[in-house]
């Protein structure tokens, strides 16, 4: 494992570093999540000035304005865009989820309409898998599309749907055939979300938040053409989409040991040995955690594709920051239960943090599935049986 950074890869930090001091504050701490008008149109003016210096997608081609750089200097713009004050939040699927698939299944007509306006950000996308009945098992999904000529007709739920209520558009799995196992009649769909017949629900959250959706579709058309991947594919496209979901959302945007350690020396608690050891805890986890990314950059500086082994880092990350957010709202005693942020430490980003963790650990896969991926994928061990493997989708029972 090599710490270092090459000659080309320091010169590229940086380039990288002078362009952000140029535009941003650094980050003082971890800030409480923000979803307003004012937030997504700051997030939408900073897309456009890194898209316009070519920093928006880093190993993007060049053609479809990205800088045609190395996956390792990605890697780097990531790290030095964590220093600052980078409102990217809005367009974190979009650009890392969806219009990747959008290039790699769709027409060049697609591409030619979408990744520009997504890439200087015109345009924000969003992901629409789950379902009530179709969470961590999305082949199980029952939001269904019927031909009807040159079109399909959408009618289903889809639930969780992050960024829908703000979002133009979306990439949409739905089941197209019922008559064959559950993962073979998929097939996924670009779809309009302010077109007739899609009603965005947001999800009043307990961290009083709206950051999540309910979406209705009745009756919706959307036409062949705007179909990712051959009519049955829809899981292998899903794929794509969910391995880059998974290095999404890897990293727990939140406090971590030092927050916690800096508000523990105001409230008089680093004399506590319980605490104390629980610190060392996380300090040696997230030690852990940064040394097992090292492995991920190392391998990508060598060229090769890191493997299964990231889903390691989701687990870690949402457990530690829910650990974390409850022992700082325990040493608040009966104050914990304030969450307005003019009147905490720390802006109540650990009250704010606290509720978001549960669900960080549902996002991008649970920790049951990501624990079956680890344990099937990097340690080898058999897979869970499957009883429905080869059972048509109409004949599995349900309720």
């Amino acid at each position: 494992m090599d710490f270092n950074d090459t000659p080309a890869e320091a010169a590229f930090r940086k380039e990288a570093h002078d362009f952000l001091s140029k535009h941003l504050e650094l980050k003082s701490g971890a800030k409480p999540r923000q979803a307003n008008e004012s937030a997504l149109a700051r997030a939408k003016a900073w897309q456009k000035t890194k898209a316009e210096n070519k920093f928006a997608q880093i190993t993007w081609p060049k053609e479809w304005g990205g800088r045609g750089g190395t996956s390792m200097e990605a890697v780097i713009w990531g790290q030095e865009e964590a220093k600052f004050d980078a409102p990217t939040g809005p367009f974190a699927i979009g650009l890392g989820m969806c219009i990747p698939t959008v290039i790699a299944f769709g027409s060049d007509e697609h591409k030619k309409r979408y990744v520009q306006k997504a890439l200087h950000g015109e345009e924000i996308w969003c992901q629409l898998f789950s379902e009530p009945s179709a969470g961590s098992d999305v082949a199980g999904l029952k939001t269904k599309a019927v031909k009807d000529g040159d079109e399909w007709v959408i009618n289903g739920q889809k639930v969780w749907t992050s960024g829908a209520h703000y979002s133009d558009f979306g990439i949409l799995l739905v089941r197209t055939n019922p008559k064959v196992p559950k993962h073979k009649g998929l097939t996924m769909f670009i779809v309009n979300m302010k077109q007739p017949g899609v009603e965005v629900r947001p999800i009043h959250q307990a961290s009083g938040g709206r950051e999540f959706n309910e979406v209705y579709f009745t009756d919706v058309r959307i036409p062949d053409s705007d179909r990712l991947g051959a009519v049955g594919d829809g899981w292998k496209v899903a794929l794509v989409t969910l391995m880059n979901e998974r290095l999404a959302v890897g990293g727990s945007p939140g406090p971590d040991w030092g927050e916690i350690m800096d508000y523990a020396k105001t409230a008089g608690t680093m004399d506590d040995q319980a605490f104390r050891e629980k610190l060392a805890d996380w300090y040696v986890a997230a030690q852990g955690y940064k040394l097992t990314k090292f492995r991920t950059q190392t391998a990508l500086s060598r060229g090769q594709t890191p493997g299964p082994e990231n889903s390691i880092g989701k687990i870690i990350t949402a457990n530690h920051l829910q650990d974390i957010c409850n022992s700082a709202i325990e040493m608040q005693d009966h104050y914990g239960i304030i969450t307005e942020t003019d009147r905490m430490p720390a802006d109540a980003i650990f009250q704010q943090s606290f509720m978001w963790a549960p669900g960080l650990r549902i996002a991008g896969g649970t920790d049951e599935i990501l624990k079956n991926i680890i344990a099937e994928r990097v340690l080898g061990l058999p897979q869970d049986v499957r009883v429905d493997k080869d059972l048509a989708f109409d004949e599995m029972k349900s309720g």
